[in-house]
């Protein structure tokens, strides 16, 4: 079950994805990616792909969300999207969405392919912090 999101514009943030994907850094692949999250405390934060001709050390959209994300202050992600360079919504490969399920807030929503979906239903069962308690 997806939680309440009827506070969250989306349009507004797939805007912020959109405008962030235009940041992007893409001179090998020409395949710029943008996300964006809300914050709980109402931050919108972003994120571009960054890539580097030693392909392991490129940064994806949400890696350097992940790092604005502390770079303002820290807290925890409630709504994400990413689009892609004509502005599509993405869904974040499975490494991204191990990067979001650690930095999530409790019933995190994410707009997919297939609409709104919350964390838990994009990452079953997933391993996390409280693995490690």
């Amino acid at each position: 079950m997806v939680e309440d999101t009827d506070d969250v514009d989306w349009d507004t943030l797939t805007a912020a994805a959109t405008a962030a994907m235009g940041r992007a850094y893409v001179p090998y692949s020409r395949y710029p990616v943008g996300a964006a999250a809300l914050t709980e405390d109402g931050r919108t934060v972003t994120g571009m792909n960054i890539e580097n001709a030693s392909y392991g050390v490129t940064l994806c959209a949400e890696c350097s969300l992940i790092s604005a994300l502390f770079a303002s202050g820290g807290g925890r992600l409630r709504a994400f999207v990413c689009v892609d360079g004509a502005g599509a919504v993405l869904m974040p490969c499975g490494r991204c969405r191990q990067l979001l399920y650690e930095h999530r807030a409790p019933g995190m929503t994410l707009m997919t392919v297939r609409g709104l979906r919350t964390m838990d239903q994009v990452l079953p069962d997933a391993f996390g912090p409280e693995n490690l308690a």
